[in-house]
């Protein structure tokens, strides 16, 4: 499996199109409408809302992408990812890991010696597998959250243009009805998770469109030791 990453503004019109076959076969709503648009989003400063692109392949078949900005948020080293899917096949597993090991390897380029929040938007329980090896992530069943932790939910609702729309007790971002970005890992060999990860989703809506806000952190002598993902 090769992961390798482009400017999203590099993305060509039959990226985009190789990107929304996958999201086809998989269900969601990112079609080339959907993505050719998150390209063109800006945000309060005029950058662009996603930045890069980290795609994987085995051959020349793709097996999974992530879209996602590296940026400061309140000052600390932010990861946010956006659009993201991948193949519900045997190789599922191996596109997420391939996909995060190069994002954690463009984090500690972009935030050398810091640690650095990974958040993005889940609708079902597997894509927790993303933040295998993070520390301190929220929400989690048993954990008692902060609030700092509340905060940063909103925070990370902000960032992701759905300002005012999180509940900071459960962290259900409410939809609008209109389709949004969120990271899509659901294979079809069943992710085996506890009883109560799946239920933090029970109040997520889907055809509102509604997601869980989760985060986690990249510690950086984790991610200095190349340990993630796990």
């Amino acid at each position: 499996m090769d992961a390798t990453t482009i400017d999203c503004a590099n993305l060509s019109d039959s990226d985009i199109e190789k990107m929304a076959d996958l999201c086809a076969q998989q269900g969601n709503s990112f079609d080339i409408g959907f993505l050719s648009k998150q390209r063109e989003i800006k945000i309060k400063d005029s950058s662009r809302l996603w930045v890069l692109c980290t795609r994987a392949y085995e051959g020349d078949k793709l097996r999974g992408f992530a879209w996602c900005s590296l940026r400061r948020v309140g000052g600390v080293p932010s990861m946010l990812i956006g659009p993201a899917a991948f193949v519900q096949t045997a190789a599922a597993e191996q596109a997420l890991k391939a996909v995060m090991r190069e994002l954690f390897h463009r984090a500690v380029l972009a935030f050398p010696d810091e640690d650095v929040l990974v958040g993005t938007r889940l609708k079902e329980s597997s894509g927790y597998r993303a933040f295998k090896g993070l520390s301190e992530i929220v929400p989690f069943p048993e954990k008692k959250v902060s609030g700092e932790e509340r905060a940063w939910g909103r925070r990370l609702a902000k960032e992701f243009l759905a300002d005012g729309r999180l509940d900071d007790r459960t962290f259900i971002l409410k939809g609008d009805g209109e389709p949004i970005p969120f990271l899509d890992f659901s294979p079809k060999k069943a992710i085996v998770q506890p009883a109560e990860v799946g239920a933090q989703f029970k109040g997520v809506t889907a055809k509102r469109h509604d997601a869980l806000v989760v985060f986690g952190w990249a510690m950086a002598e984790d991610l200095a030791g190349a340990k993630l993902p796990k």
